[in-house]
């Protein structure tokens, strides 16, 4: 394992990102050159208010530049090999109230660029580009005052796409970024599961993820925490995170730490009081072989469309194991039963998005199986990929299917009915593709006598 904090202490690479992209665009369109160019995200002010709004960095302009700084600009001159930065430029005024800005020289001290300028002479840098008088952008992402006038071809497609597919494909600097963004979300995990017994509600344990989390230098989350407790956890995007937890049996905690736009997504699901209810260990099981039998089947090349599947048959082999579902196995992933208790895809990329991009899904597929499937087809070398099955008992996601002859004769109800507290049991890492196998970047314990111990105090 490379040592995480000796390739961070470097730069981010974003030199090569732009040569990289640049060949993706070749291989789409031989004849590609000219200009590259690239926004960053706007400050932006609060309706009708004088503060300004949360920043987060446009991800297509960090990927060229490693720069989070708003209002900045970013031109790559593709046959001359040259990047360069613009960055805001001192003003008097600003600097009473917010301090001086990042200098010209810090900037190309930082950042992984060839040229830094500042912000006021963009407009100048591109009446007199240096390459051939092509220039690619990215649609609804040029401001209205940079016209490109100078250029006789303008693309605000292909550089978006590029940049898409390229950053499926991680380096060992997003790697390391995203290993770090997971140490951390571990720190934070194993804090909640030592304070769930003793506390009170949802928030608690919201606000120590938070808490740990930047205190070990994750500003940022990656997403909004689930803090799901009892049958919330059935709710695969919960957002409520204020419910008492007396009387529950479980916690969901899906959260991740952002460090320096990369992401960690990190699921675990525990009993509150220290002990899982017999329902609840039964379910959490089937769930972990799950993701156990999943993730050993990942390696380059390997379908992600094949290995979601494979999880469906080990939840119907554990549910029919415990009389939730009755009948023969294979009817029953044929009708598609299965959906009612997975009803979401095994997993997504994962990188500056929590979900990433590249996966090309469809959304449009009638296979209620794969319909939600955020990844489709062989999975490449350097993907990361989040590994996350579940089984939920949502009332109004199950009751349809129990009003449903073809659904309802694979389903015992009686049987069904003992389990609705549990609500939901999810467990997601956080796994490297490789050329021979995988590489899980998630450490958070997930072994029950190891939560149960950490959760009892001992």
């Amino acid at each position: 394992m490379a040592d995480v904090k000796a390739i961070l202490a470097g730069k981010y690479p974003a030199k090569a990102h732009a040569r990289r992209v640049v060949e993706w665009m070749r291989a789409k369109n031989p004849g590609v050159s000219g200009v590259l160019y690239l926004e960053g995200q706007k400050t932006r002010m609060i309706e009708d208010n004088d503060e300004t709004q949360p920043f987060r960095q446009r991800r297509f302009f960090y990927y060229l530049t490693g720069c989070a700084l708003p209002d900045s600009y970013f031109t790559y001159d593709i046959d001359n090999d040259k990047s360069t930065l613009f960055v805001p430029p001192i003003e008097p005024e600003s600097v009473i109230w917010s301090g001086l800005p990042l200098s010209v020289d810090e900037a190309l001290s930082l950042y992984d660029v060839d040229q830094v300028l500042t912000t006021d002479q963009v407009a100048s840098a591109l009446a007199h580009p240096h390459s051939s008088s092509a220039v690619w952008a990215i649609a609804n992402q040029v401001s209205d005052h940079i016209t490109f006038l100078e250029f006789n071809e303008k693309d605000f497609s292909l550089l978006k796409l590029a940049i898409e597919e390229c950053r499926v494909v991680k380096d060992e600097y997003e790697v390391a970024l995203t290993r770090h963004a997971n140490d951390i979300s571990t720190i934070a995990h194993t804090a909640v599961l030592k304070a769930v017994k003793n506390a009170k509600n949802e928030r608690e344990l919201e606000a120590l993820f938070i808490a740990k989390s930047i205190s070990h230098g994750a500003r940022e989350q990656a997403y909004h925490s689930i803090v799901a407790s009892g049958t919330a956890a059935a709710t695969l995007h919960y957002l409520k995170n204020s419910e008492p937890l007396t009387g529950k049996l479980n916690l969901l905690l899906d959260a991740g730490a952002e460090y320096d736009c990369y992401a960690s997504d990190i699921t675990r699901t525990f009993p509150i009081n220290g002990r899982f209810s017999p329902e609840s260990r039964a379910i959490y099981d089937i769930v972990l072989q799950m993701q156990n039998v999943c993730t050993n089947m990942l390696k380059e090349g390997v379908i992600w469309d094949a290995v979601h599947l494979t999880a469906h048959e080990i939840a119907i082999e554990g549910l029919l194991k415990l009389g939730i579902l009755q009948g023969d196995k294979e009817d029953i992933l044929k009708t598609r039963t299965s959906v009612a208790f997975f009803p979401h895809g095994l997993g997504h990329y994962l990188g500056m998005d929590t979900h990433d991009t590249g996966g090309h899904p469809n959304y449009e597929d009638k296979d209620s199986m794969f319909k939600y499937l955020r990844v489709r087809g062989p999975l490449p070398a350097g993907a990361i990929i989040t590994v996350e099955p579940g089984i939920y008992f949502c009332r109004f996601i199950i009751e349809p299917y129990l009003t449903d002859p073809v659904h309802a004769a694979y389903i015992n109800f009686d049987v069904l009915n003992k389990f609705w507290e549990v609500g939901g049991v999810r467990i997601e890492d956080n796994i490297l593709i490789t050329k021979d196998g995988y590489e899980n970047l998630t450490t958070a314990i997930k072994d029950v006598t190891e939560m149960e111990e950490l959760i009892n105090g001992s």
